[in-house]
């Protein structure tokens, strides 16, 4: 790490999936199902997404999942928040925004990532920044219609021009992990080429979740979102408000990557990717088969390169599922697991074709590296793995 502060480009982070704050404002037009929930009614923003630990154990669980819930408008194919209902992300541009919501990994939301860069030069709010966003929504794709990221992504040009200012006009490396990579991809392809060629220097991703899907994010969509917040059991609200978010839709198995091999077994019918809808009815989600329909299947179809360098790092040799077995049709216990090869949430089936994909396009300059034995979050968490991070942070500084 030798790279001195004249040399650092600006950095802005995209955290994975559940890491950003989110507030909440209830107005009058809110009316709750439950008269506790209308508490803070008119009494301004309290914390919705902030600290969870409490949540389950507490009696503030389903004011919870109607306050966080979102609602799918077919009309307008957008989501929302309930009427009177009204969210706020907390501290964006800064690179101390992100906590981790689940009590097994504190710092699985860029604590050790931050404190590298500070160590080779990096100073929040100089040369480093964060871009927070909400995680109930997912970024669209160009033409697809989603009041939140609009604003988002309005934001996040702004903070890259103000970055790219403050550090005498170089180009912004953009480092997301997660879900967070999906977020920046998207922002990235939604941006004039023009502005992406003055702005842009590099988009580094590790371990993101892409829409050619992973078999990880179906068992979350059946049982519940574990890896967000501690649940030691089911609790049957959180997976009501986990399914009515666009998230827990968004990266579904693709049908183009996972083909006609059977994803769910069970007593009476086996399941592939293709059969997705048939699957939502299986779990009593038929409500989500429309939104999954208009707004995740097109994302599956969607490879256009972001037209920036851009380096893309994945753990490998970790057992990650890869068939999921509810052999007696009863999806309120956790299933059997048939695995493959992967980082333990993300399938090699699924880093490989968006590989294939982005070096298939001319122009585009793409690096893809594999790092043996990492786990999701081993990427930003254990120190051999994120080095190796960290060396490509610098490699993007060097490279002209």
């Amino acid at each position: 790490m030798d790279a001195g502060v004249g040399e650092l480009h600006p950095i802005i982070l995209v955290p994975g999936l559940g890491c950003t704050d989110l507030e909440v404002r209830l107005t009058d037009a809110y009316h709750p199902s439950i008269p506790r929930c209308g508490a803070m009614k008119g009494k301004g923003w309290f914390g919705l997404w902030t600290n969870t630990s409490d949540l389950v154990a507490g009696d503030d669980v389903e004011c919870f999942e109607e306050q966080a819930r979102l609602v799918y408008d077919p009309a307008i194919n957008d989501y929302r928040n309930l009427p009177g209902v009204e969210t706020r992300v907390l501290n964006f541009g800064s690179a101390s925004a992100f906590h981790d919501k689940n009590i097994h990994h504190r710092r699985g939301c860029f604590d050790n990532v931050r404190e590298a860069l500070e160590r080779i030069g990096y100073r929040d709010g100089d040369t480093l920044f964060g871009a927070p966003y909400d995680f109930r929504y997912a970024p669209p794709l160009p033409g697809q219609p989603s009041q939140v990221y609009s604003l988002y992504f309005e934001q996040l040009m702004g903070l890259v021009e103000t970055a790219s200012e403050k550090s005498r006009h170089k180009k912004v490396i953009i480092f997301a992990h997660s879900y967070g990579g999906m977020v920046a991809l998207e922002f990235i392809r939604s941006t004039p080429l023009a502005w992406r060629e003055r702005y842009i220097k590099h988009l580094v991703m590790a371990a993101p979740v892409l829409p050619v899907g992973v078999v990880e994010q179906l068992i979350t969509l059946v049982f519940q979102p574990s890896g967000l917040i501690y649940l030691p059991a089911l609790v049957p609200s959180i997976r009501r408000w986990w399914r009515s978010t666009e998230s827990s839709i968004v990266d579904l198995p693709s049908p183009n990557v996972f083909g006609h091999k059977p994803i769910v077994i069970t007593r009476q019918r086996n399941y592939s990717a293709y059969d997705m809808e048939e699957f939502f009815v299986a779990i009593g989600f038929s409500d989500g088969i429309e939104s999954f329909r208009r707004r995740a299947v097109p994302k599956m179809r969607y490879f256009e390169a972001p037209m920036v360098p851009m380096t893309c790092i994945n753990g490998v040799g970790v057992r990650t599922p890869r068939q999921v077995v509810y052999w007696e049709g009863d999806y309120d216990v956790a299933p059997e697991l048939v695995y493959g090869d992967g980082d333990g949430a993300i399938n090699l089936i699924s880093m490989l074709a968006f590989d294939r994909e982005m070096r298939r396009q001319p122009g585009q300059k793409f690096k893809s590296i594999k790092v043996q034995n990492a786990e999701h979050c081993a990427l930003i968490l254990e120190e051999w793995a994120l080095k190796r991070v960290i060396d490509e942070i610098l490699e993007a500084n060097r490279v002209s």
